[in-house]
């Protein structure tokens, strides 16, 4: 049983172990046969042939050929036809941008290309841009007429757009391109812009600044905050050149100050959310301030001891450092080096600084240079004028010696004559030796004809009508040639005149006028402008010049005057004074007045000395003139005088366009042979040449009260309202007038509008004549007047308004008047008048505009002042 049972238990032990081996082994049979099945070669895949293009057909063009859309493509036939070939007929086409829509498809080889063409552009339209107009925009975008329309085109002119906008400060700017179809496959292309505010800068945030306020820092730039205070200034938008520029200008400030390691870190611009402004912020680094050290000169030039020019310097050892003192020194050394004739003298700073002690030691060193002579004098670009016209204004010939002053002196002589661009300078170009120079010229003419006819209202004269024709550069020659005429309710002339600067070529120049004045004198009653005296002045004047030196001109004149000096007959004439002659009447006019009506001839001879070295005659910011006058009354003629006179102005630049200038005058005049000065021949002061005060305002005058019963008792006293007094100036026989004024410069947006603000101070008198023979009339005063009855009688009255004054015949009486005044003489003092006062010059659209703001702060009794004086003007 036990041998069974063990023999039972091993066969199902063997029987177990060889069905596992068996399933063991299952599994790898199977893998045994996936290998063999992977091993075995793959059986072919049959891939369908791919067609020959057989033909290709272009559909869908209008304007191109067929035939011109295949040499756009690769396809050809005979070629396999593929996906892939097909779309890059696809990028074919759309890269040429000819076309709106492509579609290929193949039909057995015969491949169809479908094109739709994008449309021909028909106009462009800008609609909304006003501030920057459209022959600014047009040229600067590439979609134009009869040009195929493409998407790219628009996008980038859509960026150009903007740009231009954002050159003008406006980053608000936007602008949204529509297109409107039209038939025949055309389209108008219409770029609706909104313009928007102009982004302004509101606020510039400096940080790390600790010796210097912000204020000061900002002071420096030329980029301002917006305020109230700055509406007409461009300064205040945004410009990322000129915040660039502003860096400069901190550092020059910085330097200038001493702090010679200054540096601006960052400068950063942050457009607000709502893109109408910008805030700025600069990151400044200060550093430490130094002092100068030693200050050394060493010349190389035999005829400069550097010990002597060293001496002689502006800056000091201890001094603070200042680079803008150190550029002005190389500026003047290397002026001074070609004052000798070493045009090309080359001045180098050497620094030694010492960052220990705060020093900045510099050592100037003239680098050695040649004596140089002017080799040749060359003008290019005189197209109408003559070559000798610029020639003669040089200071230096072929052969001199250079001379950086002399040419400094010829650039402002050639500037002066008005002929050229404002920008001009004399260049100087290595000769063909290293001892030789050319100068050279380089003109661009401007037009100097002058054709004008202008309108406008003055304060002083009320309506103005003008005409003048004037050429200023005749014939090329540097002649001047003009006619003119002007007109107005109180006064009228018309004068032809010519100069020649070089007669016969020769350094002697002659000026002839000839003319008629017409002007109507005038003073006010109860506001009422009225007439007083008429002066009709009919002459010529010959002059010559001649320079006595660079600077000091001689000039002669010869002048023949006929004037006609007459009053109203019917207003200031009558036949009290002699029944049987109608003559001017003093109750009327004044004694000085009928003094001066007459008609006398005046031969006169002067002679003046003019010194000038002003840098530009027209508008001048450097330099100083002065002149003094001598005129003779008395070579013939019915008037006998002398008058002397004499004026000086000086002009100093303050830097950043400001223009400080003074100016002062004084004249006496004295009669001769026994006569007195006449009214016609005196002088006068008032608006325009002193402002604060109307026109003839300053100085003697007959104050002509009229007496009112003011209080009611019968009494009849002098007016104290200005507007019942007559007031007659009479001039005087010495004046004098100074003039202080400070030129305030704008932005660049105030400078195009031609603005030119100004602060001054006014200051002079009048006086020195002989007091005349006043009318005084009692309160109750009834004057005696002779007339003519109607059968020819004599007889005396005393109502002026029954009086025909012009035929001395008395009328019906219509009631009785009395003249009733007292005159007063007044002014006639030497005491100053002084006046200031704010002033703007505009050439506006309508002309010339002239505003001046003035308060007297010093005046004499009897002076007419005026707050308010404005003169404007239109050309057509």
């Amino acid at each position: 049983m036990v041998r069974s049972t063990d023999a039972r238990h091993a066969s199902q032990l063997a029987a177990v172990l060889l069905g596992t081996t068996i399933l063991a082994g299952v599994p790898g049979a199977a893998f045994a046969q996936d290998a063999e099945e992977a091993a075995a070669p793959a059986p072919e895949t049959v891939t369908p042939a791919e067609p020959t293009i057989q033909s290709i057909q272009v559909t869908g063009s209008e304007r191109l050929e067929p035939q011109t859309v295949l040499s756009y493509i690769k396809m050809r036939v005979g070629q396999p036809y593929s996906k892939a070939a097909a779309d890059q007929v696809l990028k074919d086409l759309y890269s040429t941008e000819l076309f709106k829509n492509v579609e290929v498809t193949n039909d057995g080889g015969n491949v169809t290309i479908a094109v739709q063409e994008n449309p021909v552009v028909n106009r462009i339209i800008l609609e909304g841009n006003k501030r920057i107009k459209d022959d600014k925009i047009l040229p600067e975008i590439k979609v134009a007429p009869r040009q195929i329309f493409t998407r790219s085109k628009i996008r980038a002119d859509v960026a150009r757009i903007i740009e231009l906008y954002k050159r003008k400060g406006r980053y608000a700017a936007t602008v949204e391109p529509k297109m409107v179809m039209l038939d025949q496959n055309r389209v108008d292309i219409v770029f609706e812009i909104t313009e928007g505010a102009k982004s302004k800068v509101r606020q510039i945030n400096i940080i790390g600044n600790e010796h210097f306020s912000d204020g000061k820092l900002r002071g420096q730039m030329v980029t301002k905050q917006s305020r109230f205070t700055r509406i007409f200034s461009s300064s205040t938008s945004y410009d990322p050149d000129r915040m660039a520029f502003d860096q400069q200008k901190l550092r020059q400030f910085y330097l200038t100050e001493g702090y010679a390691d200054f540096r601006v870190v960052s400068a950063v611009a942050e457009l607000t959310p709502d893109k109408k402004d910008f805030i700025i912020t600069y990151v400044v680094e200060e550093g430490k301030r130094y002092k100068f050290g030693d200050v050394k000169v060493e010349s190389q030039l035999r005829d400069f001891d550097g010990e002597k020019l060293a001496k002689n310097l502006p800056m000091k050892a201890g001094d603070w450092y200042n680079a803008k003192q150190v550029e002005d020194t190389i500026d003047s050394l290397n002026e001074t080096a070609g004052a000798f004739g070493y045009a090309f003298a080359d001045v180098r700073p050497q620094y030694d600084r010492d960052k220990d002690n705060l020093t900045m030691g510099i050592t100037f060193v003239i680098q050695e240079a040649p004596r140089v002579y002017v080799e040749r004098i060359d003008i290019n670009g005189n197209t109408l004028t003559q070559d000798k016209v610029v020639r003669r204004e040089f200071r230096l010939a072929e052969g001199d010696a250079f001379n950086s002053l002399q040419v400094k002196r010829s650039t402002n002589r050639i500037k002066s004559l008005g002929y050229f661009q404002e920008k001009f300078e004399i260049e100087q170009k290595p000769g063909s030796a290293d001892d030789r120079i050319v100068l050279e010229a380089n003109v661009e003419e401007k037009p100097t004809g002058e054709l004008q006819l202008s309108a406008g209202f003055s304060s002083l004269e009320s309506f103005i009508f003008q005409a003048s024709i004037r050429q200023r550069n005749f014939r090329g020659r540097g002649q001047t040639v003009g006619l003119s005429g002007s007109y107005s309710r109180y006064s009228k002339s018309v004068q032809a005149s010519f100069v020649e600067p070089y007669l016969f070529d020769k350094n002697v120049s002659l000026g002839v006028d000839i003319y008629r004045r017409d002007y109507n004198s005038f003073n006010y009653y109860n506001s009422d402008r009225k007439t007083t005296y008429k002066q009709a002045t009919t002459g010529f004047q010959v002059r010559a010049g001649v320079p006595l030196t660079e600077y000091l001109t001689a000039v002669g004149r010869y002048t023949l005057n006929y004037d006609d000096v007459s009053l109203d007959k019917g207003t200031y004439y009558s036949y009290r004074l002699d029944p049987n002659v109608l003559q001017c009447d003093p109750l009327y006019a004044g004694r000085y007045l009928c003094d001066a009506i007459g008609k006398r001839l005046s031969s006169i001879i002067g002679l003046s000395l003019i010194y000038d070295t002003l840098d530009n005659r027209v508008r001048p910011s450097r330099g100083e003139t002065a002149s003094v006058s001598v005129d003779f009354a008395g070579l013939g003629g019915d008037v006998h005088y002398a008058r002397l006179r004499g004026n000086a102005a000086k002009y100093w630049p303050l830097g950043g366009g400001f223009v400080f200038s003074v100016a002062g005058e004084g004249g006496i005049i004295k009669g001769l042979n026994g006569d007195d000065v006449r009214l016609t021949d005196r002088f006068f002061l008032g608006e325009p040449q002193m402002r604060g005060f109307g026109i003839r305002g300053v100085g003697p005058r007959v104050l002509r009260k009229r007496l009112v019963d003011e209080n009611g008792d019968g009494v009849l006293i002098p007016s104290t309202k200005r507007s019942d007094w007559t007031d007659d100036a009479l001039g005087g026989k010495y004046y004098y007038k100074g003039r202080a004024e400070l030129e305030i410069p704008l932005g660049s947006g105030a400078r195009e509008m031609g603005l030119r603000p100004s602060i001054f101070a006014d200051v002079g008198a009048v006086w020195g004549v002989r007091k005349p023979q006043l009318t005084q009339c009692d309160p109750g005063c009834n004057p005696t007047y002779y007339v003519r009855d109607a059968d020819g009688n004599s007889t005396t009255t005393t109502t002026l308004e029954a009086v025909d004054s012009t035929t001395g015949v008395a009328n019906e009486p219509t009631g009785a008047y009395q003249f009733q005044f007292v005159e007063e003489f007044a002014g006639d003092t030497w005491k100053p008048r002084v006046a200031v006062g704010f002033g703007v010059n505009w050439n506006s659209p309508f002309g010339p505009f002239r505003i001046d703001i003035s308060k007297v702060l010093l005046k004499e009794d009897g002076d007419k002042t005026k707050t308010f004086t404005f003169n404007v003007g239109t050309q057509f």
